[in-house]
């Protein structure tokens, strides 16, 4: 089993950290710092929990004044990175609300170590028009991580954060910015642009359909480069329009009604134990080439309560010049932390294009 991601928080980091600021704040308790972090109910905390208390400890064992802590923040940053470090924009998103301008140059400094994704949120909504025109001057940064800062923090279902509501009645002001990004040449930032779209498309679907269609037709006008990276982007802000079949955006990637494919020879296990694979393998034939498909296939779940929920999973997409495709397949059972499964009756549908071909049972055991 992996390693809990908590864990990063290890003694020897925390000690380690202490160091660090002792040698660039000579008056730095090591000691108290350190006690106060592993109390009794440390080894309890998970890991959002372990970064707010190590900003709590920092808040307690450092100068008093704002500026003066992140001065010193700032000195020791650079030698951390990623997951362990998100304790620095996390110590200006608690502590430095009332501090804007010493705020915002800390967090477009932290975040080239480690992303100020979820610090900078409760500064738009505090400081709404402004952030967002903080944003736009990001987007133009020459450092990528600060670039995908202004698409990745005002993501409006930014997962592990709260949901920023005005932003999913209105998505407007977002446009201007991922306007500004969408061509960017870090793979990074362009990734971020994608999901920012994928989260407006959950509550304004009618305006990623216009993005994407305008920014598909807008091809001609970039370099062959930026043509394939352009694609990638807008295919992927579009998944979740894809997988609920959105007639429109499957229609604009080429995925046409399957009017003439059949599905043959259906099989699927007819009982699974829990921990246990469902095998289930189909045939799909036409009578001329099958052309560009798009398989997936949903499972309805069995709930706690008896209902069920549908989760739908891709096979493959592909142009197919033959005029039959043979798929087998396998879905685990195993638990996961992410999903909890529940003996019962579950459905297995396989779907092309979008339409739904077949359907059948299987029990969960």
């Amino acid at each position: 089993m992996a390693e809990p991601l908590k864990n990063v928080y290890s003694k020897v980091f925390i000690i380690d950290l202490a160091d660090q600021l002792l040698a660039v704040y000579p008056d730095f308790c090591c000691i108290s710092f350190q006690e106060f972090i592993f109390d009794a109910k440390w080894d309890d905390k998970a890991l959002k929990a372990r970064i707010r208390t190590i900003t709590h400890a920092l808040h307690l064992f450092l100068p008093a004044p704002f500026e003066q802590s992140i001065v010193i923040l700032k000195k020791i940053a650079p030698r951390f990175g990623g997951l362990e470090a998100l304790f620095f924009p996390d110590f200006v998103e608690k502590y430095g609300l009332e501090n804007y301008q010493t705020s915002l140059q800390a967090l477009e400094f932290f975040t080239r170590y480690s992303s100020a994704e979820y610090a900078v949120r409760p500064f738009i909504l505090k400081y709404p028009e402004a952030m967002m025109a903080q944003m736009f001057i990001w987007s133009q940064s020459d450092n990528e991580h600060v670039r995908r800062l202004a698409s990745e923090g005002c993501r409006p279902r930014l997962p592990w954060a709260f949901a920023l509501s005005e932003f999913k009645k209105d998505p407007q002001p977002l446009l201007i910015i991922l306007e500004q990004l969408k061509d960017d040449h870090s793979e990074y930032v362009r990734r971020s642009v994608a999901n920012n779209l994928n989260d407006i498309s959950k509550d304004n679907p009618a305006v990623v359909i216009k993005v994407a269609q305008r920014w598909l037709r807008e091809k001609y006008n970039v370099n062959n480069n930026n043509l394939a990276n352009r694609q990638r982007l807008v295919k992927h802000a579009c998944r979740g329009l894809l997988k609920q079949a959105n007639p429109i955006i499957l229609s604009l990637f080429g995925f046409h009604q399957p009017e003439n494919i059949k599905i043959n020879a259906f099989k699927v296990d007819d009982v699974v134990i829990m921990g246990g694979k469902l095998l289930f393998s189909f045939n799909l034939s036409s009578q001329v080439a099958l052309g560009k498909l798009r398989v997936e296939f949903a499972i309805d779940f069995m709930k706690k309560n008896g209902s069920l929920a549908a989760k739908i999973f891709q096979i493959s997409e592909s142009t197919i010049t033959t005029n039959s495709k043979q798929v087998s397949k396998q879905f685990d059972f195993k638990k996961i932390s992410t999903r909890k499964y529940y003996p019962g009756m579950h459905h297995l549908s396989v779907i092309v294009n979008g339409r739904l071909l077949s359907k059948k049972v299987f029990i969960l055991k």
